[in-house]
């Protein structure tokens, strides 16, 4: 079972009717070709795959900034947040988290906390790696509140493949770090920026897994 379990994880809900239609053609390319059929069947696990929804364990210490996505840190620069969440206009450390077509998806929550704006904007489909993508690609914004007043903001972004943000919160709402709070198909990147004067425990490269690695301490930080 357990070797099992290493293989098999559950699939987000999101995914159920895109394996439904990639199952249904696999069936209609085994009639064409037996060969077309087995792609067929590649291309349906790949996008189970692409759904699958594991289970997350936050680290249970307080003051902790979380990876909201599984993927590898493309950038680490100041930027200003999006304009659309009424945030001050000031730099802040962004960083970016690039998800490829064989990450996990699903988006959690960097800390815990109170939403307190969603903005979606639409825009373009350049590769999400790239660093305009934070400024022209489709995206969908939100800010988190802490306990102690503090600011999180962070955003999905659409990348090359993508072309649907999903987000499962709303205003208002309270999330717990590493709470699922949204997911963006296929290939995608999410920015973290973080209080002023908080500094990254991350480097560009680094692998990151969503509601378990580490970005940044506030606490920490804060005392410094």
């Amino acid at each position: 079972m357990n070797m099992l379990s290493t293989f098999v994880k559950p699939m987000h809900p999101e995914g159920r009717k895109f394996v439904a239609v990639f199952a249904a053609i696999t069936l209609v390319l085994f009639l064409i070709w037996d060969v077309l059929g087995w792609v067929g069947v590649g291309l349906t696990i790949w996008c189970y795959y692409f759904f699958r929804d594991p289970e997350r364990f936050a680290p249970a210490r307080d003051g902790l900034v979380l990876s909201p996505a599984d993927g590898i840190v493309s950038l680490i620069e100041p930027a200003t947040p999006p304009a659309e969440l009424g945030l001050p206009d000031a730099p802040l450390t962004r960083v970016s988290v690039f998800m490829s077509v064989f990450n996990c998806h699903v988006n959690r929550a960097p800390v815990p906390g109170r939403v307190t704006a969603i903005a979606y904007r639409p825009g373009k489909f350049f590769n999400a790696s790239l660093d305009k993508a934070s400024k022209d690609n489709e995206r969908n914004s939100l800010v988190i509140r802490m306990d102690d007043g503090q600011d999180i903001a962070v955003v999905q972004i659409a990348g090359l493949v993508a072309r649907r943000i999903v987000c499962f919160v709303k205003q208002g709402d309270h999330v717990q770090a590493g709470g699922r709070f949204g997911l963006i198909r296929f290939g995608s990147r999410l920015d973290v920026y973080l209080p002023d004067g908080v500094k990254p425990h991350v480097r560009v490269g680094q692998t990151m897994i969503a509601g378990e690695t580490v970005i940044a301490e506030l606490a920490k930080d804060d005392q410094a």
